[in-house]
């Protein structure tokens, strides 16, 4: 059967639809580029927010629309896993409805269908973690994401991820390097690491953070040149960590840490474990042992009970901080999280407005940060060529898709996973301007 996979969401979702990939191609089906040439098509979705779960059910019904050419259509991940029964009732265009977990077992329920009847699978998210089997990984442009843990234990007031994706549950050391390896062997430049919490893989299998330990044993893989981290809870940071990061040229100097606040009764009201002063601590300790490193952030304005005064710490926390990358967030009212059923609830216009005064107050930051790269010179990993004629890439301070460019002229041609040496000519608010200067 030739079938299509959309997906929609995060980048854990994106490792979820190599592995059903992977798993159909080995089942004999063949993996197609468009949703036109597709005897079943699965659209593998985001529910972590309202906005995500509007664009998955709209990408459904986009979807719907082949059903014509009489395609199967599937719908997987955590919209389907978080509404099931629900979902089935509103979309009977659908016909197969699956979980987050259900991928190994694509080549059965498809197996299985009956014309004409709608299937509703709900995943057991059980311990320990599931190997999927074979992945099918897609690396154009010298990059590849490689899944480490499944779950999260963190159960922050506002998210509903543990509910849909179960408990933390971490992957073998030997699992993930066998992967990292044939990703590489594949022509992965960069692994990135993700995870619901990167940093604490290990806890559940090695009752230990395990991470620093993989990160030196990832290091060891020839051909890698970049290691970068997303998803690392602040209280999580420890300073072996921070040594190991410091000491391997490979892990690039970068970390995401989800901090989604700097007030400390709205940090208590998340249910996050840190406070102002250790989030001050860890960006202390980071900057002083990974010397150059770019910290991302990300933020939430608007959740129940922030008031003026929270927001203004908020606010004066980032002019304070000046990361280097930062995104906020609108609070998301979600059902069935403890943030819904919170007093306080803040007005939807009034989220935005302090949204949109942080992004400008980041617009700023980023500038400042952009021109003084000016004049220096940077390793650049090429991702593609503009019809322009310039390619565009990005340094090791930036992740893909979320972070900057950088675009420049070549005299040479240049291929997706190449890295070239960029002299930096001219700053943007979030992108930078080179000229090329040899190949790496």
């Amino acid at each position: 059967m030739k079938i299509y996979i959309e997906t929609l969401g995060c980048p854990k979702n994106e490792v979820d639809s190599e592995n059903a990939a992977g798993v159909l191609e080995q089942a004999g089906h063949e993996i197609v580029e468009g949703p036109e040439e597709a005897e079943a098509i699965l659209v593998n979705t985001c529910a972590f927010i309202n906005d995500a779960k509007e664009e998955s059910i709209d990408r459904i019904f986009d979807m719907a629309a082949y059903k014509e050419n009489g395609a199967l259509l599937l719908v997987s991940g955590c919209l389907s896993q978080r509404y099931g029964e629900k979902l089935a009732q509103l979309i009977p265009e659908a016909d197969i409805f699956l979980g987050v977990n259900d991928y190994k077992n694509l080549p059965e329920i498809l197996a299985a269908h009956e014309a004409g009847k709608q299937d509703v699978y709900q995943s057991e998210c059980a311990k320990p973690y599931a190997e999927p089997g074979v992945r099918k990984a897609k690396i154009e442009k010298g990059s590849a994401y490689l899944r480490i843990a499944e779950g999260c234990d963190n159960h922050c007031a506002y998210c509903v991820i543990p509910s849909i994706r179960g408990g933390y549950r971490s992957r073998t050391e030997e699992a993930i390097l066998a992967e990292a390896s044939g990703l590489v062997r594949l022509g992965a430049r960069e692994l990135i690491l993700v995870a619901q919490d990167v940093t604490a893989y290990g806890i559940d299998l090695y009752k230990e953070f395990r991470l620093p330990k993989l990160l030196e044993k990832l290091c060891k893989i020839e051909d890698l040149r970049w290691i970068r981290l997303m998803y690392c809870y602040e209280d999580r940071i420890t300073d072996e960590l921070i040594r190991v990061m410091g000491e391997n040229p490979k892990i690039c100097p970068y970390i995401d840490i989800p901090i989604q606040h700097a007030s400390d009764p709205v940090l208590k009201g998340m249910g996050r474990r840190s406070t102002r002063a250790s989030i001050e601590n860890t960006l202390a300790r980071l900057r002083a042992g990974v010397p150059g490193i770019h910290i991302r952030t990300t933020l939430i304005t608007g959740f129940p009970g922030e008031r003026m005064e929270h927001f203004h710490e908020l606010e004066s926390f980032v002019e304070e901080q000046k990361f280097e990358r930062l995104g906020v967030f609108a609070y998301s009212k979600e059902e069935g999280t403890p943030a819904a059923a919170m007093k306080g609830q803040v007005r939807q216009q009034t989220k935005e407005n302090r949204r949109e005064l942080l992004m400008a107050l980041q617009q700023e930051i980023s500038l400042e940060h952009n021109e003084e790269k000016v004049g220096k010179e940077f390793e650049v990993l090429v991702e593609g060529l503009e019809v322009d004629g310039r390619y565009t890439g990005r340094t090791a301070f930036d992740a893909p898709e979320i972070d900057n460019q950088v675009l420049f002229p070549a005299d040479e041609e240049l291929q997706p996973g190449d890295f070239a040496l960029v002299r930096i000519t001219e700053a943007l608010d979030y992108d930078l301007l080179g000229e090329y200067i040899c190949r790496l």
